[in-house]
């Protein structure tokens, strides 16, 4: 399906996420300011810096510190951490996710840490700084949003011409724009959440857990690509507890529980983190809501109020489909029915009896992002790529939005770096 852009500026084209410095995200805290980056931005700059923890008050159980990360998952640091802790990952909270293949900074919060281990603590890719002690845990949603710094490289177009477009898109942006959800929504280079989250909401449990081990794309890794299509091809788990490497170890979780229990579908999917196994259902009522927005598009009433919209804060929503969702009147009911037809789901569907953990209620999200503080701050020669020029630009965004999506409107047909995952 051709995507629908809300500008209509001509686009810039090119690439991100080509190295980890191009994609730099910083987490704006409510009422205090940013976490900003100090660490992984400059070449020569990944030496070690331990931090000293100052003496708990009264008062005070939970460890705030700054997290910056280099090429890291979320869940992979919080693990690490609460390995060298020797405490369990449920002491740690923090506010949002960060995106993997990028530079990273966010503040996290650990309950009653072993001072003496976190301060000997040290890491190549990840580093702690700025501790302060505070009462209460940090949760997801606890913050205000996000600093973006994105190079956009690859770019064959004149310096004049890009800082034109770059320009008159920031422009047209101000007013808003269609809120998709980013590509990230939807599972890494593979693309497949949603499609997965929906065999589960069906109760395809099978179909949906082999989906989620043997699918596989080119831009895969060769040897996981090769024991993906093995897997498929023979259904042999044994052979593939052999051929998934190390490294893919929710797949072989899963490929385990099913060689001890092979009709198992449901227990082998229960091997997934709890918070993982969510993120599918995510990604599907994900998949929806920008379904939803397409179709408004097509029809002609695309971002704007019409009878029927059901409002936050005098913005017209959509749907994040679940069990207990209503329909908006009108022209906008109509659309949101359309879509769930169109898929051959229903809302009872949501609540899935099997796997309670990924029911969902449902909730509204508002169709229209608003994008702040734009900034192009560099247009200069790509060192990657030569005659070419790459642009540097920021902005900030609230909680639970994607930066994906404000690039997708700058360059018109964006791609990831070679080496994205």
């Amino acid at each position: 399906m051709e995507k629908i852009y809300s500008t209509k500026s001509k686009g810039t084209g090119g690439q991100i996420k080509r190295r980890y410095t191009d994609f730099v995200v910083e987490e704006v805290r409510e009422g205090k300011g940013i976490c900003k980056v100090e660490r992984f931005l400059e070449e020569g700059t990944h030496l070690e810096k331990r931090i000293k923890v100052p003496k708990q008050i009264e008062g005070t159980e939970q460890l705030y510190l700054n997290l910056e990360k280099i090429n890291k998952d979320m869940n992979f640091v919080i693990r690490e951490l609460a390995r060298y802790l020797q405490c369990s990952n449920r002491r740690i909270g923090y506010a949002g996710m960060k995106d993997k293949r990028a530079i990273t900074c966010q503040r996290i919060s650990i309950f009653q840490p072993n001072v003496e281990r976190l301060e000997a603590f040290g890491s190549r890719g990840i580093q702690l700084s700025k501790p302060s002690w505070e009462k209460e845990r940090l949760e997801l949603g606890m913050l205000k949003g996000n600093k973006f710094t994105i190079t956009i490289r690859d770019i064959d177009l004149p310096k004049e011409e890009i800082e034109k477009r770059i320009k008159e898109c920031f422009k047209e942006m101000k007013n808003g724009i269609a809120n998709y959800f980013g590509e990230q929504r939807f599972g890494g280079i593979r693309q497949i959440t949603h499609i997965v989250g929906k065999e589960f909401l069906k109760g395809r449990f099978k179909e949906g857990v082999m989906l989620y081990l043997t699918h596989t794309v080119d831009r895969e890794q060769e040897e996981i690509k090769k024991a993906r299509e093995r897997l498929l091809e023979t259904g042999d788990l044994a052979e593939a507890t052999r051929l998934f490497p190390p490294k893919f170890r929710y797949e072989r979780s899963m490929i385990h529980h099913l060689c001890k229990y092979p009709n198992d579908f449901v227990g082998a999917f229960g091997k997934l983190p709890k918070k993982l196994r969510y993120l599918f259902t995510h990604a599907y009522q994900s998949y929806l809501f920008n379904l939803i927005i397409e179709e408004r598009i097509r029809q002609g009433i695309g971002l704007k109020n019409v009878e029927g919209d059901i409002l936050i804060d005098g913005i017209p929503t959509a749907p994040l489909f679940g069990f207990e969702s209503g329909f908006a009147e009108g022209k906008p009911g109509e659309i949101e029915k359309k879509i769930l037809e169109q898929e051959g789901v229903t809302l009872e569907e949501f609540k899935v009896k099997k796997m309670a953990e990924i029911s969902s209620k449902g909730a509204r999200k508002k169709l229209i992002l608003f994008p702040e503080k734009f900034k192009l701050d560099e247009i200069k020669e790509d060192e990657f790529y030569p005659e070419k020029l790459c642009a540097t630009i920021s902005f900030e965004l609230s909680k639970g939005n994607y930066a994906t999506t404000v690039l997708e409107e700058i360059m018109k047909g964006q791609s990831s770096g070679s080496e994205s995952k």
